[in-house]
Order: structure tokens, then C-alpha cells, then sequence
């Protein structure tokens, strides 16, 4: 039927006969190819709308200024009454004249061909230069990154919560980075939609541009932002080729260096853009293809985005034309020393300038992307969006302390405590782990009226002075003090490189644990992390929890998991450590992950603990539970069900371990592979001598890994361990990477 029509329409206002009719990809309009002999045309079909009429007609002067460029662009074609629209009572139609040429693929092109493309670019937008439509001026379009927020109504549509993150994360980039500095841009009319379906060529050099319905009035450099997403989809090297591309357009129509270093942001913000309106196009079109067309490859690069260092990005691309590169402070570290007491120490041999961070990845000053394999405090991601935007918000909107009523402080709390048993179920909120393993001590020793606190040796719970005192870690090293009368020493439960390695020997050690606490007068409470960090990443032997909380519960003590390191799910099979002992404590002590990053720390206990406490001295921490820490705190929560992130790092876990423990074969010095879900120990060992420490070795591999741009370090009474704590979002390429450059290094010697 609308053959006949479009027949009919082109033959009495166009008076052309015998056409042949072939229906074209598009989303706004309606398109055909208009074929008459030799001689091709495109029929484009618009609602009888005035305002697109406006901005058909704006279209056509637009195309008419550049009928004398060297590029062959469409040209409006004058109906019989030499009107450039033809409507009849339901539409408006607009002929156009037909671009020939191949459709320019710029997946991999030479970096010849992508200059082209560049200079092909900026000779459109110099020649539009000349003429200024008003109502492309007034026209606001969702592909215009002026207008980007437009977008944000169909953010919802994309349900996979950890997808979305990658959205909101830039989301949160240009709001934080980009949004006050756009008023300092340039703008201009742009063809705004530079993809290889509306390039053509002919004989390797660029012959026409077409499709010039997303042309807008706004900031020039976005000219290059899209053509750059394009070339990038599934080029090897993708800042290289925008080089090229940068190169060509700046010699034609020279850049700013303010509009180069934006430029990371705006093929980001492109990319989400793209992927929102095919969301939108999905939900309304599902039948569309063409509107979903480029949406796995803008899924596919705003992933690996975030792999781009910003800076190493914008310093290449000023290089490639010309200008200078962002300035780095060379000074930092003598300025650092000069200010910081010695006793603030830095990673590795050569410490690391970090300028950003996205997820598993930082950025530094000298342009790395640096896979982060360690960096525990932060458990769902650096920069993670839904927890920057709960802080942001909440310090817009209160922040005071608990002597006031305040809606998210009982909300986090009831959310918190939802994730132990019932008993569990009264909530004190800090500001650090110190000062919560500090507060479970006081508790202990309320409820108990006794003084003796159990250690495991070379635990670690914190910096004050009283946990230092519990902290082997700590009191047992160089600069520690020494144990204090009231402190129980257990055994480090090494079932590797301990007084027990046989498997029937394991259960020795909570034997030997017991007698020990028999011997105790005022035993207060037992103090322990599930798996010793510091320790050298040791897991505890199966069943040894069980036999000591027992033991400590008979004496009248009471039992403290510290899951400062171990909570939140990074153990993968449970939630809080202490589940892998398949026993539940009296206290928990909660801190470094709980805000991922923020400083907030918890304790949660039972009722009659709870109550002791309550004997007329005020507990209050000035900072503890306030509205930005709730606010973050339950932000993280949500992000690790939303993500399923408990589950991921068991499979990721699993996956790594696998893939660690085919080293040994290889590489004898990897004398044991601990851990579990994504808290992992890796000990290294001497090569010819068996369960020996090797702790040179050691810090050699931890610092050759940062120099190939992959974080670890150390741990272990000798420093011997290498340990593995990633964000939870690392996930199996991380972790093959991590492998391979391990392997490559273990290879070298």
C-alpha cells in the first residue's frame, strides 16, 4: 500500500515515473531509495507536525550551504512547484539527492583513512560556519550532549544493576568534572552523527556525508566525540586511532586545549547516551533493529572505558596535535615528606601517584590503568556511583549526630542487623574498626566483669592503644611494647606452615587453644578474625571455632569475630566470615568495607551485652551513625544484593584459585594457595628449601607486579604472603591477567 502512495506522491509532485522503491534503516523519519535508471534519490517521510517542518526546512538551507564543499553532501530537490517540502494532508516529504559511494567500515582503518575522516569533519563544520538556522539553534535533541540529562528518564530500563553501574558512574564523572567547565566550550552547528553508516567513500578517500537529522547547535568538539566512539567500537588501540583522528580535524579546524581534555568525558557521555536511547527504542520499537543497532558495541566500549586512564587519553591526544601535556607535580612526594611524619609509610619501592579511580582500576599521574588486586577497604568498586550519589546527597541534606532522630540511622540499622541471627540484634555505629574492636573489648569486659582478653598470635584489630594491646600484630613486632598481663596468646592456626601440617593434626590446635584457656583466671573474651589477615591470609581450620567458643563460653567469656577484613560477603559462600566456621559470635566487629571507603565502622551484640554496657556511662561517638555515613553504609548494602557481588566473588574466587594453583607445578617457590572467595593468601617460599619463607622474593614479585600495573602486597609473620583482597568487582579477566603477569614475572626469575 505504500508503494502506491509513495508512487503517486513522487510522479505528480516530483514527476518522476517507473521508479523502483527500497525501504531504508531509520528512526525519526520514514526513508526510501528512489531509483529512476541511472539516477538515485532518498524520499524521506515526516508526521504533519509544524515543528518538524521547521526543522526540515532548517535542514534543507543547512544542506544548500554546502553544495560547493568538496564532499558530496544530499541536496533538497525542489518539487514541481519548486517547494524543497511536498506535503499532502497526513505527511511532509522532502526529496533528496543520493550520496554514491561505499559505506565507510571504520572498524580498524588505517590511520591515514581515520585522519581523513578528521579533516573531512572539520571542513563540514568550518563551511557551517557560514549560515546559523534558527531553528537549529532551538533544537533539542537527547543526542545533544547539552541536553544529555534528557536521557536519564529511561535510566531504569536497563535492569541489570551491575550494567547500569557503568552508566552512572560516567553519569557521575560528567557531573563532577566536566559539567562546570562546559560553559568555557565553543559551540557550534555540528552534523552530530558521524558513524561509518553515513560515510561513504570511493577508492580508499572519503566521498559523501549523509544524514544530517541529529545536527545540532552545540559544543564542537562533540563533532569529534561521536566520530571517535564510532572508530573505537572494536579498533585494537582505540586512544591511538582518535589520535588520527584528532590530527586531521585540528588541521583543518585547530582544537582548544580545554575542548581536547573534555574529550574522554564526551565519547563517554556519547556512549550513554546511545545505550539509553536504545533502551527507550526497545521499549517502544522492539521491532526497530536499526535503533538498537550499535548497542552491543557501546556496551562492549563503555566497559573497557573505564580500563582508559583519563589523563594517559587527553596527554596523548594534545600530543598528537600539538600541545602540551596536563601538568603533573613533580615535587609531590618531597612536598609529602616534608609535611608527613615518617611514620606514615607508602607502597612499594616507588610509590604511586594516584589521580582517579573506577571500580577494580586507579588511575596515576603517569597515565597506567592500575588493576587493583588488593585494596579491601573499598568492597564494591572504587568511585562506585549509587554510593557516591548517597553520600553526596546526604550531605546536602543533614548531617548531625545521634543525639537527634534521624530517619536513616534506624533504617540502616534495622537493614544491618537484618543480615545476622535474631539474637544479634542491638547496633553501635563508629567511625573506625580501631574504634569499634576498642568498643567490643569494653563490651566484653562490662558484660563479664572479668579483664583477660584471648589472642590468636599475629591478629591484628587495630591502631589505638587498647587494640594494639589485643593486636599481636602490633605489641608483638618492632616498635610493639610487648604483651600486656591480661592478654591470652593462642597459637597461630597454621595448618601450612605450623606445629600441625598432617590433616589429622588440624584438630590439635584448638585442643592446645583450650588447654591454654583453661589456665585463664578472668577470661573476658576471645578475639579473632576468621581468617587472619596479617597473619598471612590463614584460614583457621575447620571446626576450630567451634571448640574454642565453647571453651571461652564455659570459662564465662564472651566470643568476638572481628570481620573487618572478612565481612560483607568478600568470603563468598557467607556473608560474614565467622560462617565458615559454621558458629555464630556474641560481638562483631565490623569497620574498613562498610562504607567502601567512608570512614564508618560498626558493632553489633546481643541484647543482655547491650544492657551491661547501659550501666550510666553515656557511650557517643561524635561521628558514629550520622546521616552521610547511614546514607553510605546502606548504599553499600544494596549494591552488593543489587550486584549479587557475595555470590560473584565466590565464582571470581574460585575461578582465581583454580587458576593460581597451576603455578606450583611450574614455579616451586609458590609453596601454598589459601583463601577463599576473594580474600586469598599466595606464600611464597625458598626454592630449595621446603615451607621456608622467602620474603625477598616475595616483595621482588609484589613490587614487579606494580611495576606491570597490577596492585598486591604483602603479609605473613615474615612478609612472605602475598595477599589478593580485590573490590569485588574484579572478575575473571582481572584475574587472568593477574595470573599471566605473575606467571610472566615467576618465568623471568
Amino acid at each position: 500500500m505504500y508503494q502506491d502512495v509513495i508512487r503517486e506522491v513522487l510522479e505528480v509532485g516530483y514527476g518522476l515515473k517507473e521508479v523502483t522503491i527500497k525501504k531504508l534503516d531509520g528512526y525519526i523519519s520514514h526513508n526510501y531509495k528512489i531509483s529512476t535508471g541511472a539516477t538515485n534519490y532518498v524520499l524521506k517521510l515526516y508526521p504533519l507536525d509544524q515543528e518538524i517542518i521547521d526543522d526540515v526546512a532548517a535542514e534543507n538551507k543547512v544542506l544548500q550551504s554546502l553544495k560547493d564543499i568538496a564532499l558530496v553532501t544530499p541536496q533538497p530537490i525542489p518539487n514541481s512547484a519548486g517547494d524543497l517540502l511536498h506535503t499532502d494532508d497526513q505527511r511532509c516529504y522532502r526529496l533528496l539527492s543520493y550520496v554514491d559511494g561505499e559505506p565507510w567500515t571504520v572498524y580498524n582503518p588505517e590511520d591515514e583513512a581515520i585522519e581523513l575522516i578528521g579533516r573531512s569533519l572539520a571542513t563540514i563544520d568550518v563551511s557551517l560556519q557560514r549560515i546559523q538556522p534558527i531553528a537549529i539553534h532551538a533544537r533539542r535533541l537527547p543526542w545533544d550532549p547539552a541536553h544529555f540529562f534528557d536521557n536519564l528518564i529511561y535510566l531504569d530500563l536497563i535492569k541489570d544493576a551491575h550494567q547500569k553501574s557503568y552508566l552512572q558512574y560516567f553519569i557521575n564523572q560528567w557531573k563532577t568534572h566536566i559539567i562546570h567547565r562546559l560553559p568555557t566550550l565553543r559551540k557550534a552547528i555540528i552534523h552530530n552523527d558521524a558513524n561509518e553508516h553515513n560515510l561513504t567513500h570511493h577508492q580508499g578517500a572519503i566521498y559523501g556525508i549523509f544524514d544530517f537529522g541529529d545536527m545540532a547547535y552545540t559544543y564542537l568538539i562533540n563533532e569529534v566525540a561521536v566520530a571517535a566512539t564510532y572508530i573505537a567500537f572494536e579498533h585494537k588501540d582505540p586512544i591511538r586511532a582518535i589520535e588520527s583522528l584528532l590530527r586531521g580535524y585540528h588541521a583543518v579546524h585547530p582544537l582548544a586545549t580545554e575542548e581536547i581534555d573534555l574529550l574522554y568525558y564526551f565519547i563517554a557521555i556519547r556512549l550513554c547516551t546511545s545505550i539509553l536511547q536504545a533502551a527507550h527504542s526497545a521499549a517502544q520499537q522492539p521491532e526497530n533493529e536499526y535503533a538498537q543497532s550499535s548497542n552491543e558495541g557501546a556496551w562492549r566500549l563503555l566497559k573497557s572505558w573505564v580500563k582508559i586512564n583519563p589523563w594517559k587519553a587527553t596527554n596523548q591526544w594534545r600530543t598528537a596535535v600539538g600541545l602540551g601535556e596536563i601538568y603533573r607535580d613533580q615535587h609531590l612526594r618531597k612536598r609529602r615528606d616534608h609535611y608527613m611524619p615518617g611514620s606514615y609509610s607508602t607502597s612499594y619501592e616507588e610509590p604511586i601517584h594516584m589521580v582517579g579511580a573506577a571500580f577494580q582500576y586507579m588511575y596515576d599521574a603517569a597515565g597506567n590503568t592500575i588493576l587493583d588486586a588488593y585494596n579491601n577497604i573499598i568492597q564494591v568498586g572504587h568511585c562506585h556511583p549509587k554510593v557516591v550519589e548517597a553520600g553526596q546527597s546526604a550531605l546536602a541534606t543533614l548531617n548531625t549526630n545521634t543525639r537527634y532522630l534521624y530517619d536513616s540511622h534506624a533504617r540502616y540499622a534495622e537493614h544491618l542487623l537484618s543480615y545476622f541471627p535474631d539474637h544479634i540484634n542491638q547496633l553501635y555505629l563508629v567511625n573506625s574498626g580501631s574504634a569499634a574492636a576498642d568498643l567490643a573489648i569494653r563490651l566484653a569486659k562490662s558484660y563479664t566483669g572479668k579483664s583477660q582478653v584471648a589472642v590468636i598470635k599475629y591478629g591484628y584489630h587495630g591502631n589505638t592503644g587498647s587494640t594494639i594491646d589485643v593486636s599481636h600484630y602490633k605489641y608483638g613486632k618492632k616498635g610493639g611494647h610487648g604483651k600486656s598481663a591480661d592478654i591470652v596468646e593462642l597459637d597461630l592456626p597454621d595448618i601450612y606452615r605450623g606445629r600441625y601440617t598432617e590433616p589429622d593434626e588440624h584438630g590439635s590446635y584448638a585442643r592446645d587453644a583450650c588447654k591454654i584457656l583453661d589456665g585463664t583466671t578472668s577470661l573476658a573474651a576471645f578475639i579473632a578474625e576468621p581468617i587472619i589477615g596479617c597473619g598471612g591470609q590463614v584460614p583457621l581450620p575447620q571446626g576450630y571455632l567451634k571448640k574454642v567458643y565453647e571453651k571461652v563460653r564455659s570459662l564465662g567469656g564472651v566470643c568476638i569475630s572481628d570481620e573487618v577484613q572478612t565481612g560483607f560477603g568478600r568470603v563468598g559462600s557467607h556473608f560474614w566470615g565467622y560462617g565458615l566456621q559454621e558458629v555464630c559470635p556474641d560481638i562483631v566487629v565490623m569497620g574498613k568495607p562498610i562504607g567502601n571507603g567512608h570512614p564508618m565502622a560498626a558493632v553489633a551484640t546481643t541484647k543482655d551485652i547491650a544492657d551491661a554496657f547501659d550501666n550510666g556511662m553515656e557511650f557517643f561517638s561524635s561521628f558514629g551513625g550520622n546521616p552521610v555515613s547511614c546514607a553510605i553504609g546502606a548504599a553499600v548494602l544494596r549494591v552488593i544484593e543489587d550486584e549479587d557481588l557475595m555470590a560473584h566473588a565466590k565464582k571470581t574466587g574460585m575461578y582465581l584459585m583454580d587458576q593460581l594453583r597451576g603455578l606450583p607445578q611450574s614455579f616451586p617457590i609458590i609453596g601454598d594457595i589459601r583463601g577463599s572467595g576473594l580474600f586469598i593468601g599466595v606464600e611464597i617460599i625458598q626454592r630449595d628449601r621446603e615451607r621456608i619463607p622467602d620474603g625477598t622474593m616475595a616483595k621482588k614479585i609484589i613490587n614487579q607486579l606494580r611495576e606491570r600495573n597490577i596492585l598486591t602486597s604483602l603479609d605473613g609473620p615474615d612478609n612472605n604472603v602475598i595477599k589478593i583482597k580485590p573490590p569485588l568487582r574484579f572478575n575473571k579477566e582481572n584475574s587472568a591477567q593477574l595470573v599471566d603477569e605473575l606467571h610472566h614475572i615467576l618465568t623471568k626469575g
